[in-house]
């Protein structure tokens, strides 16, 4: 007999008035099954259930069966916080409910509204929380740890405020991955500054002491951690225990810090290392720690990786100096620019000197632009950036020049020194303070103090500041906009609310809107980095009349949350986007979420889809901009798509930014990486070389043509560091970059955000061994593109000849009676006409050899190769072996290995990401392995490794520093012909790449560029 299926629980809920307690618990036990069918029914009766409840004449448990079902019927309801409430007092029936998995959405749900509340308790007060809302707590932690749902438990904690969880879970667990993740949780989801540092203070003393014995993947969050603290007083001890039993890895750790370190962390961690007695072997491994944290060895090694490497096609750049008019200002610039990108740090002005005519052109600003582009090309040659900027330089007597246009090389020169000496200052800020008080022209002045700015950034020299502040209460438009940045980059990340307040005061009051944005944006760089400390200079900028001010605010904004990804700060920025009244505030607006996005590059595309297809072009040439700077280096198909069609938009300005950024977004990938990496170079190519095209847009493709092969084809653009933080020099980098939409001469800070992307080995001494190391991925993913051919030369082809309709006749004729002779069929003839075109070359037609589909004919092309003869192709190697000192993309870091077996091991692994595994079916999924990687922008590693010597009996071979030779004149050498990469320049001194076996000299000769003859 089939059980009849209830149709009402109106039986049931009768009970529930009988005066016999019995009745009253069987009715609240059947209710509890029921209520998922009859909820509306028993919902009518709620206040019966509640005072059943709360009444003392029912049993504990029947209470608690009460408050079940209420909680349950809430829930039914949509009142989530009453049938929480309901359910605290549920006691053990919810708890019998929650493991009886029944009703499994009604408990997650409010387990998830007991935590969120726990959380909300927890955040305003720890004394006023309902200590049953504790026990459900508890009871959810003891679970995660129970089943292994450590990072459930550790995610609770750290909104919950219950930093004891984690030790709990660590104990219980001792994986370090789990700290990792807990410290990536707060670096990477915008928590205030103070709980930031508090959970980090927690987390440090929890990993183990790191030793090359453990083969420890440690180093990566750590570095990390003790970057963001910027705390000296916990990375002394951490690397001071390390000497002298692990000298390797002290040097490790001292390089990662020196490149993701500020300037005064690192200053005060040399300080504070101890003095140990002379001659003594801790002496010099302290001496060297202090070396390496000064910045400068790592500039000297990434300078001598992108001299050896440089890549650079100087056919590209002889074809872009064809195509732009030279006396044009705008097209100088892009040129210069261009080239000063490509050549960056590579020390090679070979393209400057074999183009004297060229550069002499250039007057005025473009001049400026133009030496200052030797600091560019130079950068990090800090040993002979005096020397080299010598010419240029303002007399020391500080006296106005007597050539007609020299402020303008001086101005550049001085720029140039701050550009070369950028992250290792120190030694010219004398120097360019001196320069600075001793200008009289506002030219030179704002050259000074650029340089002094970007040499000192975030030095925090109060000396520099007061001259920088003193230039500025001059007045003059061209030296106080200089002034403004220069004084926010001094302060850069500081918070310092007097010096905030001196500038946002003088900004009110000058009438030049170029000092009023020099100080807008020199706010934002002052509160670089300090989340909810900025917020009160942010609400008042963004509320200025002054659409400066407020262009100020939104970059302020965007720099103190940089890298964090905070919500509120991306729902502000989209709302200023849409609305606010000025078109330059709107695309500042929308540039600046690349800031707050960075890492994570693959939502940008989603977030700005709509913003690229807006009516307002100066919101659509954000968006480009916005795409460009955080998915930079990633070669991201997404933004790709979106940006490529944005290079045809009907505006100028829109077109240079889509242009643009699709060279920072495609920067080091190979064709097999990107398939639009061909087409966006013949793009290039094609509207530079375009006289028709508008100039904007001619000035955006050059430019991108620079970004696309930076740093001679070996380096990217990334505003992470290797260690996982911000990188600081490039976001402030790419901040003044985007205002050459102003000012030309900022377009030369980009180069503050080229990253080397390299491999580089040193043993236990310091010094560079020859040793090689594997790459397991297809050489073709990760090579450089292949040198551009010149355009050949077409030979004058033969006009066909004329046949006049009697002689072919005639012809005809012949031939018919030569067939009959030889008993030949009779040929037919030709159709007469009066002329017939005869063309002297030999039919191509495919005719004979049968009908062949397009499809079929590329098909056979593919396997008979070029010679056609049936060869089959050669299958490419799925590894490759590479050496110290070669290139190595961020997405390739995955694929590297040592050998086992090999003499040399570094002390931390090169990726924080696993390699790829070889041969196989594996190795076809390559590409898109790749190109994930590229879209995760932290993939950690590479750069400097210390290596253990396995052998260290042996004799060992090591490279020569070309940086490092002692001066020797070099012989002459002939120009190449060809201009492609790695020509021979002509002789001039170290800063040149020569061939590797030849010796460099320095310092170079200096020469005068032809600047005087001002067109």
């Amino acid at each position: 007999m089939v059980a009849r299926q209830q149709s009402s629980a109106a039986g049931v809920l009768a009970l529930l008035a009988e005066p016999d307690p019995v009745f009253k618990q069987h009715a609240l036990k059947s209710l509890n099954t029921l209520v998922t069918e009859f909820w509306a029914e028993i919902s009518e009766d709620i206040a019966l259930i509640e005072s059943l409840y709360e009444t003392e004449e029912l049993p504990k448990n029947a209470r608690d069966a009460a408050a079940l079902l209420a909680s349950k019927v809430y829930y039914y309801l949509g009142e989530y916080d009453e049938a929480l409430s309901f359910a605290l007092g549920a006691g053990s029936a919810f708890e019998a409910e929650t493991r009886s998995g029944k009703s499994a959405e009604y408990v997650e749900t409010i387990v998830s509204k007991a935590i969120d509340r726990y959380i909300q308790a927890r955040s305003e007060s720890t004394d006023k929380i309902d200590p049953r809302l504790g026990t459900i707590i508890e009871g959810i932690f003891k679970r995660c740890i129970e089943e292994g749902e450590y990072k459930q438990a550790i995610g609770i904690a750290l909104e919950s405020r219950r930093l004891d969880i984690i030790s709990k879970v660590y104990e219980h667990a001792h994986d370090t991955s789990l700290l990792s993740y807990a410290m990536d949780a707060v670096l990477d989801t915008g928590v205030s500054l103070s709980y930031r540092d508090q959970v980090l203070n927690f987390l440090l003393p929890l990993f183990p002491r790191p030793s090359t014995d453990s083969k420890t993947s440690d180093i990566h969050p750590l570095t990390r951690l003790l970057v963001t603290l910027s705390d000296s007083s916990k990375a002394l001890p951490l690397l001071t225990s390390l000497v002298p039993k692990e000298t390797a890895l002290a040097y490790q750790f001292a390089f990662d810090l020196a490149e993701g370190g500020s300037l005064d962390f690192l200053e005060n961690i040399r300080s504070g290392l101890p003095e140990s007695a002379e001659g003594s072997k801790e002496k010099e491994i302290f001496d060297n720690l202090r070396k390496i944290l000064s910045g400068q060895e790592s500039v000297k090694l990434y300078l001598e990786f992108l001299k050896r490497n440089n890549k650079v096609d100087l056919l590209i750049l002889k074809s872009t100096k064809e195509a732009l008019e030279g006396r044009s200002s705008i097209f100088h610039s892009a040129l210069t620019f261009s080239n000063a990108f490509m050549h960056a740090g590579t020390t090679s002005d070979i393209f400057l000197r074999e183009n004297l005519d060229w550069l002499g052109l250039a007057s005025n600003w473009a001049k400026f632009s133009a030496t200052a582009a030797l600091g560019v090309i130079h950068k990090g040659y800090y040993e002979q950036g005096m020397t080299i900027l010598g010419p240029y330089l303002p007399s020391q007597t500080g006296g106005e020049s007597t050539i007609p246009g020299a402020a303008y090389s001086e101005g550049g020169a001085l720029y140039a020194l701050g550009l070369i000496n950028a992250g290792c200052g120190r030694q010219v800020e004398g120097y360019l303070r001196d320069a600075l008080r001793a200008a009289q022209g506002e030219v030179v002045q704002h050259g000074a103090a650029l340089g002094l700015g970007i040499a000192g950034m975030g030095g925090k020299n109060a000396e520099a500041y007061d001259d920088l502040k003193q230039t500025l209460f001059t007045d003059s438009a061209v030296a106080g906009e200089g002034a403004g940045y220069a004084m926010g980059l001094v302060m850069l990340g500081s918070a310092d609310e007097q010096s905030a307040q001196e500038m946002l005061t003088y900004a009110r009051e000058t009438q030049h809107e170029k000092i009023i944005r020099g100080l807008a944006i020199g706010l934002a760089l002052n509160y670089y980095g300090r989340q909810e400390e900025a917020d009160g200079m942010v609400k008042t900028l963004l509320e200025e009349k002054d659409p400066i001010l407020r262009y100020g605010g939104v970059y302020t904004l965007a720099l103190a949350y940089a890298g964090t990804s905070n919500n509120d700060s991306v729902r502000r920025l989209l709302h200023i986007a849409v609305s606010d009244t000025s078109d330059d505030v709107r695309r500042a607006a929308v540039t600046s979420l690349a800031f707050l996005l960075f890492k994570n590059p693959s939502q940008v595309p989603r977030i700005v889809q709509l913003l690229s297809e807006s009516y307002n072009p100066h919101v659509r040439c954000g968006a480009t901009l916005a795409l460009g700077i955080a998915c930079a280096g990633t070669g991201l198909q997404d933004a790709v798509d979106i940006l490529e069609p944005m290079t045809k938009d009907s505006v100028d300005f829109v077109r240079q930014g889509a242009l643009i950024s699709l060279g920072m977004v495609l920067v080091e990938q190979s064709e097999a990486s990107s398939p639009s990496i061909a087409s966006t170079r013949a793009m290039y190519a094609k509207i530079v070389g375009d006289k028709h095209e508008d100039p904007m847009a001619r000035f955006g493709a050059a430019l991108g043509q620079g970004f696309i092969d930076a740093g001679g084809r070996n380096t990217t653009i990334s505003l992470q560091s290797r260690a996982g933080t911000r990188n600081t020099s490039a976001i402030v980098g790419m901040v003044l970059f985007c205002q050459f939409w102003y000012w030309f001469p900022l377009a030369h800070a980009a180069c503050l955000a080229f990253e080397p992307t390299g491999i580089i080995g040193l043993n236990g001494d310091l010094k560079p061994p020859k040793f090689t190391f594997v790459s397991n991925a297809k050489p073709s993913l990760f090579a450089y593109p292949p040198p551009t051919k010149p355009p050949k030369k077409e030979a004058p082809t033969k006009v066909a000849a004329a046949v006049l309709s009697t002689t072919a006749k005639v012809k005809a004729r012949e031939k018919r009676k030569a067939g009959q002779e030889r008993g030949e069929s009779e040929l037919e003839p030709k159709k007469e006409m009066d002329v017939e075109m005869k063309a002297d070359e030999p039919s191509t037609s495919t005719a004979g050899q049968g009908d062949i589909s397009p499809i079929a004919g590329s098909l056979s092309d593919l396997a008979d190769g070029p010679d056609g003869k049936g060869k089959t192709k050669k299958p490419e190697q799925t590894s490759e072996e590479l050496s110290n000192f070669s290139r190595v993309t961020p997405a390739q870091l995955a694929y590297i290995s040592f050998s086992s077996e090999g003499r040399y091991q570094p002390v931390r692994p090169v990726s924080t990401k696993t390699a790829a595994p070889k041969g196989g079916k594996a190795a076809s999924k390559l590409t898109a392995g790749a190109n994930a990687m590229a879209s995760e922008r932290y993939a950690g590693g590479g750069g400097i490794l210390i290596l253990l010597d396995r052998q260290p009996d042996q004799s060992e071979e090591f490279i020569e520093l070309e940086t490092q030779l002692p001066p020797q004149q070099p012989a002459p050498v002939e120009p190449v012909p060809n201009g492609n990469a790695n020509a021979a320049p002509e002789p001039s001194g170290p800063h040149i790449a020569h061939d590797e076996s030849a010796p460099e000299a320095e310092p170079p000769e200096s020469f005068e560029y032809p600047f005087d003859n001002d067109a």
